[in-house]
């Protein structure tokens, strides 16, 4: 007695025909693609067994109905991207949705090295230094109007030069006569003590720290020999071609101050009224 050899499903004689074996029994071809064919995405129509299938993210495709949804081009082992629900071609992604660089105006590919700044897009290879044309990379620039600039280039170009060292100044600095010092180059005329944050003033344009001015330049108080400088409120008391500090100006007999009062020179002395009538 022969076995029977009958479609899973219709029941109807698979000898001499073809059928597709499943774990559960054979089946014929028209009840095969009805109740196991997927159904196409795009078209919604069976993906019949003799018809190759593509899949993707749960949905699946006749090989000819895997298209671009823009340019129509075929997807099949081809790279694509998925927007929203459109599949698209790398060339229409890029057209439609990727940037373009602002130094070559051409497409900044998804994946590709770019640099972004401002709102704009650069090739890494493109985003380069205005002076030394040398791509910039990762390292830290400045930006100047419409140009760029490496760390290097900005400061030879544009930063203030010491007037002393004739070097750049990067942060920091004095300001002396409208004109930029490296602290460590604002130093005395004098003794080279550097004048950064201290009291100074200058002569003939060059400037000096207090004790070096009054030694060289103030003129010199007529009881202690020192110089008088001006400098902390100090104040002074001229006569003729003599100078006293206001706490040097007294009475040379009995040393009360004379400041504000009258007095009577006695040769290289003063005296207080006082005194004066003594004699």
């Amino acid at each position: 007695m022969t076995e029977c050899f009958d479609c899973d499903n219709c029941k109807e004689s698979l000898y001499g025909r073809k059928y597709i074996q499943m774990d559960n029994g054979p089946y014929c071809i028209p009840c095969y693609d009805a109740h196991f064919a997927n159904t196409c995405d795009e078209c919604k129509e069976l993906i019949g067994h003799d018809c190759r299938e593509l899949y993707y993210e749960d949905r699946h495709y006749h090989e000819h109905c895997f298209r671009c949804f823009r340019c129509d081009r075929s997807l099949a082992d081809e790279p694509f991207t998925c927007q929203g629900e459109e599949l698209l071609c790398n060339d229409c992604y890029c057209n439609e949705f990727s940037s373009k660089c602002v130094a070559c105006e051409k497409t900044v590919m998804p994946g590709s090295r770019k640099l972004e700044y401002n709102g704009q897009t650069w090739h890494e290879h493109c985003f380069i230094c205005s002076s030394c044309q040398q791509p910039i990379g990762s390292r830290s620039f400045i930006p100047d109007k419409k140009d760029y600039y490496c760390v290097p280039c900005y400061e030879n170009k544009f930063a203030p030069r010491c007037t002393r060292c004739k070097k750049t100044l990067t942060k920091g600095g004095v300001t002396y006569r409208d004109e930029p010092w490296h602290k460590e180059c604002f130093v005395c005329t004098g003794c080279k003590t550097p004048l950064a944050g201290q009291q100074f003033t200058s002569q003939d344009d060059n400037p000096y720290c207090i004790k070096c001015f009054g030694n060289l330049y103030a003129k010199k108080c007529s009881a202690c020999t020192k110089p008088i400088t001006g400098f902390g409120g100090g104040k002074y008391v001229s006569f003729e071609d003599r100078h006293w500090h206001h706490n040097c100006f007294n009475c040379a007999r009995c040393n009360t101050s004379l400041v504000g009062k009258g007095f009577i020179p006695d040769n290289d002395e003063i005296l207080c009224r006082d005194c004066s009538s003594d004699l």
